[in-house]
């Protein structure tokens, strides 16, 4: 009954979080690209920046955005803020239930730090709370957050450490998870500690009949121009633990790097298309994002294997044996493991027909990488894992 209703809640967080996602970053999308095509015209209401004309759902609209903001407020005003804090909220349930509550099998990675639960849980809480630290107090607030280019090259050297930390104690899926984990965090904290107070800050000086300060509206638009960056790279880390060709590789923290590249140049190059540049001005975006993504390809492409191990071939019984031991316990009719209660993704490999069947999987789990067995709980060693591989190689 316990796997049961953590399933359930693992299908409802995951979808709740995919919902407020889409939410949130529909509204970074579209705020930015307005931002970005509001033009000056001859006859404009005092104080307002620029406007922009648009037509969707049959329907024209006409906005309008202030240098500060206008002389007074309607009682209507429309905030934007549940839609980031609910994404951060069901996204840190679903990592408590996928990872805090599965320490040992998804986030321990015992060859590299066989840590008791607590442990391993306690070093993701903080390092979360210290990264928004860090990025905000040590880098945003800071003479660094002054100079827009110097600050993203800080931003990246800070995901690049964490990365590089949470990928040398953590499991393949646990190290970019926590990756997206702090990026979506220090999102999250952006809406909620500086964009939405600030926002507030603003509306009440209006109230009093003061002027806004200029540098509160400032400071909110460089955090959402942040958010609006990071949101493509942070994407690809919440879906990674689906691709072992990415979270197992040896420098996975390396393929971190090209993902936060590939993401900020296609994002920059959107985002300047939509306000009108010419390809002659943004085009060197293209070729950055493809170079990301050539070495990512270079990296994770599988090497070639022989049909035999040391010479001799692999049998199907070698690899019923293999597989008795390490994936049948998960990988059965009636699951043994105390954390399933049927077969994970429908995948059964208790007959070598299923073997073959599933041949892709496994050399993608279990050769290519060792996302599999989880957690290496079983303890497959190097040697097991070749012959898997030598049996496939042989099909």
């Amino acid at each position: 009954m316990t796997t049961f209703l953590a399933e359930w809640a693992n299908i409802l967080l995951r979808w709740a979080h995919l919902v407020a996602g889409i939410g949130w970053i529909g509204t970074s999308f579209y705020f930015i690209a307005l931002d970005l095509q509001l033009k000056k015209r001859a006859i404009m209401n005092p104080g307002v920046y620029g406007t922009a004309w648009e037509v969707h759902g049959g329907g024209f609209y006409h906005v309008e955005k202030y240098m500060v903001a206008p002389k007074e407020l309607p009682e209507d005003l429309i905030w934007y803020k549940w839609e980031a804090y609910l994404t951060f909220i069901t996204g840190f349930a679903l990592l408590t239930v996928q990872y805090y509550f599965n320490a040992r099998a998804y986030l321990i990675e015992p060859d590299l730090w066989n840590a008791r639960p607590g442990d391993a849980i306690l070093v993701s809480i903080v390092s979360l709370a210290a990264g928004w630290f860090i990025y905000d107090r040590l880098l945003c607030r800071t003479a660094i957050g002054r100079n827009p280019t110097l600050l993203a090259v800080a931003v990246f050297a800070l995901i690049m450490l964490f990365s590089y930390t949470f990928t040398h104690i953590y499991s393949g899926r646990g190290a970019f998870i926590h990756v997206g984990a702090l990026v979506g965090t220090i999102m999250a904290a952006n809406v909620f500690a500086v964009i939405v107070p600030n926002q507030k800050k603003i509306a009440a000086s209006l109230m009093r009949g003061e002027d806004p300060d200029p540098a509160l509206g400032a400071m909110g638009k460089q955090r959402s121009v942040h958010n609006n960056y990071l949101t493509l790279p942070v994407l690809l880390m919440m879906v990674s633990n689906h691709y072992p060709i990415l979270t197992n590789h040896p420098q996975s923290w390396i393929l971190v790097a090209l993902i936060l590249v590939m993401g900020a140049m296609a994002r920059h190059f959107l985002n300047r298309h939509e306000a009108g540049d010419p390809l002659q001005k943004i085009w060197w975006t293209l070729p950055l994002a493809a170079g990301g993504l050539a070495v990512a390809l270079v990296m994770t492409a599988p090497a070639a294997r022989e049909a035999t191990v040391d010479g001799v071939r692999v049998t199907d019984a070698d690899v019923l044996a293999i597989t008795a031991r390490h994936c049948a316990t998960c990988h059965a009719e009636a699951p043994t493991h105390e954390g399933f209660a049927e077969a994970p993704k429908g995948v059964m490999l208790t007959s070598i027909d299923q073997i073959r069947q599933f041949a892709a999987l496994i050399d993608q789990q279990a050769v290519q990488s060792d996302a599999m067995p989880l957690g290496n709980e079983t303890g497959m060693t190097a040697e097991e894992r070749r012959a898997l591989g030598a049996w496939i190689a042989a099909r």
